[in-house]
């Protein structure tokens, strides 16, 4: 055989291979394009992939099904990976735990995990005559989450309650994934659990009477909170109270820290109104506490006879006033707590003798005690410089101590009793790292951004020791950046399997949050919206020009509303990052906010903005992921959602996906992974599974920048 015959012998088995390989590569499925035309202020728009919304449609639900069949052959590969990720996960977690009870009444109130299974089960031992916890009282479970959630694929606990006599359960539960939360009670005596009280409840509470309950239902169509109830549990039949007819306004019931009164609350992004009722007099009408008034935002708490009011009227950062129940108007108001530029009051919490308020500055959170008695002030002192605080809830009015949950980015979970009159803090509990983990090889430190207009943004980061500030580390970029909610620089187990593998992970604490203050989340939202996304950006741009990272190993992740942020900052820099997980994110903004009907949007424009006005559209427009997407080059992109998710409807990732693949131009991998049995919008309910998802995840991050195993 000649040598020309031999070089054409080998071309031709190169091609045959080559087109052997071809046709086994998995091949991305295709949405059809059906012409839907809509008008907005005057002009025509086609939205070829609109018809993904019919949920009904067995063309959708196939369509959607092939892109899981896709991404599960695109990452075949990477299944010993995931699978190695999640039981190195599973055995740092200590599987059977208990959490630190709590004194509620007569009985210390706790929660425990059995290993093996995916749900809490709650429970009560009898406090002592002392009311100390006593181990070997006689454990009583209230609801074991697993016994609930047998022959289900997914249960969500919206939320439990004890009547005042220690009898009677409320509780509430969802087995669809779309936040549908169904009302019963239990007889903690027999066991005996109820007909269902009522269907999509999202939030409850008792009366003092140990018989009458106050509900909260939301619309079957725009799932807003609009209707409180009033129920006689001996007399059956639900009595409705108020009704809320402004589409801007959700309700919410509670009650006071001393259990005196029931507050409904009205509430709008940038307004809030309290009605009150005696909690032993739950047949009478509700009082407001205050009218509304527009951009007045204010809540409410009760101690020793006087209203206690949260309040940002002529304090931008709220301050704290006090006032005589019969008389709760500003008139009467006297300052307990002044405002203060640098510093936001997100809380208040009452006692007896003393109170405590939460604060925030300099994006990090704190706490300050005033003893009633000595009329002073304490701080509580933490000892990093980057950390996050919580109240971890103090159910007793009468407590002397307030419990509080510090942790780090190094630092696990801790729970704490402080003194309130010394300030001393007991460690009751820190979450086990099974493994031997060794705080002392991690550190964690706040950096500073500096973003196009000046403002310093902060960054929280955590790593392992040793990494080197060359560029070369592979660095995990999260953030949120809306609805005002700030971002914690919190403990994470999973987190721990990035940086093991030398990946620093930073935490933007961008606009549109409240860490640095109201303002800051005024700064994201409405007309100044594209600061959240230019925070990101030029985050990442400093972290790439200090050597922390570079742009090939650069990976980003956000939910939600982060998950806009994400399809935004990808529009706009897709060069600045190599990968991309958006979690359920809100991507196909003016489809979802030009349409009223759907879950959410009217209540929405104020964060937002109505794009029914013409600026406010061509503004949201201007970064609207979806319709922003243009023919270039993208990153490699995750995108996870749930076919049941009622905050972001499933076909917002699914459409961004089916007209992304028309429009990319690189060879990078756009998956789409959709939970199609019952979840929601935080995905599975089980921890395991919602573990296995995480690992999943994790694996897929690491992966793209070459990390493996």
């Amino acid at each position: 055989m000649s040598i020309r015959t031999l070089r054409f012998a080998g071309l031709a088995a190169l091609v045959s291979v080559t087109l052997r390989l071809a046709a086994q590569a998995p091949v991305p499925p295709v949405a059809k394009q059906v012409e839907h035309l809509s008008t907005w202020h005057g002009e025509k728009v086609n939205d070829p992939w609109f018809w993904l919304r019919e949920k009904a449609n067995p063309e959708v639900v196939a369509y959607l099904n092939a892109e899981n069949s896709y991404m599960e052959a695109m990452t075949a590969d990477l299944k010993p990976f995931s699978e190695a990720l999640y039981k190195e996960i599973l055995g740092r977690i200590k599987q059977t735990d208990l959490s630190v009870p709590v004194r509620r009444g007569a009985y210390h109130y706790y929660s425990r995990t059995e290993e093996g299974k995916q749900y809490g089960i709650q429970c009560r031992r009898k406090a002592t005559n002392s009311g100390a916890y006593d181990e070997k009282a006689l454990e009583e479970v209230l609801l074991d989450q697993n016994e609930l959630a047998k022959g289900l694929k997914f249960l969500s606990l919206g939320g439990l309650s004890v009547s005042d006599d220690d009898k009677t359960l409320l509780y509430s539960t969802d087995a669809t994934g779309f936040r549908q939360y169904t009302l019963f009670t239990k007889d903690l005596g027999t066991g005996k659990i109820s007909a269902p009280l009522a269907e999509r409840v999202t939030s409850f509470t008792w009366a003092a009477d140990n018989r009458h309950v106050f509900f909260v239902t939301e619309d079957a169509v725009t799932k807003r909170s609009n209707q409180l109830w009033r129920l006689d549990l001996k007399a059956g039949k639900p009595e409705l109270v108020f009704e809320e007819k402004d589409e801007l306004y959700g309700v919410g019931v509670g009650r006071t820290k001393d259990h005196k009164y029931l507050v409904s609350a009205s509430q709008s992004t940038d307004t809030w109104e309290m009605r009150y009722l005696a909690a032993n007099d739950p047949k009478g009408a509700f009082k407001a506490v205050l009218p509304r008034e527009k951009g007045h935002k204010y809540d409410l708490e009760h101690r020793e006879g006087l209203f206690y009011l949260r309040t940002n009227r002529g304090a931008k950062n709220f301050r704290l006033v006090s006032a005589p129940v019969a008389t709760p108007d500003p008139a009467h108001w006297s300052e307990v707590l002044p405002h203060r530029p640098d510093v936001l009051l997100d809380g208040f919490d009452p006692f007896k003798d003393f109170f405590v308020v939460a604060e925030k500055s300099q994006g990090l959170e704190r706490f300050r005690i005033f003893d009633v008695k000595a009329k002073t002030w304490r701080d509580v002192s933490f000892p990093e410089s980057v950390y996050s605080a919580f109240d971890a809830g103090t159910p007793e009015y009468t407590s002397t101590t307030f419990r509080l949950n510090y942790q780090s980015m190094v630092t696990p979970s801790s729970i704490y009793d402080c003194d309130m009159a010394t300030g001393k803090q007991t460690l009751l509990k820190q979450t086990e790292v099974l493994g031997g983990y060794d705080k002392s090889q991690y550190a964690t430190e706040r950096l500073w951004a500096t973003a196009r207009d000046g403002v310093k943004v902060p960054l929280s980061v955590v790593y392992k020791k040793g990494v080197k500030r060359d560029g070369s580390a592979p660095l995990f970029l999260y953030a949120y950046g809306s609805y005002g909610y700030g971002q914690s620089a919190t403990f994470s187990i999973p987190r721990l399997s990035l940086l093991d593998r030398g990946m620093v992970y930073v935490l933007a604490h961008i606009r549109g949050g409240n860490d640095m203050g109201e303002a800051w989340h005024d700064d994201g939202m409405l007309m100044k919206k594209m600061n959240t996304f230019t925070d990101f950006i030029d985050s990442a741009d400093f972290l790439v020009k200090e050597k922390w990272t570079s742009k090939d190993r650069l990976v980003i992740e956000g939910g939600s509303a982060g998950g806009l942020l994400m399809g935004a900052v990808t529009n706009l820099r897709p060069d600045l990052f190599k990968a991309v997980h958006s979690a359920v994110p809100f991507v196909d903004v003016m489809n979802t906010m030009m349409d009223a009907s759907l879950p959410l949007t009217v209540g929405e424009y104020l964060e937002w903005g109505n794009p029914n006005e013409k600026a406010a559209f061509d503004y949201m427009r201007a970064y609207s992921p979806y319709d922003n997407l243009q023919k270039k080059a993208y990153p490699a992109i995750l995108v996870t959602t749930s076919f049941n998710d009622s905050q972001v409807m499933y076909w917002e990732p699914a459409k961004y996906v089916a007209k992304l693949r028309t429009l990319k131009t690189d060879s990078n991998p756009l998956l789409l992974k959709i939970k199609m049995e019952p979840a929601g919008h935080g995905g599975a309910s089980g921890r395991y599974d919602a573990l296995k998802d995480k690992a999943f995840e994790t694996a897929w991050m690491l992966s793209q920048v070459g990390i493996i195993k």
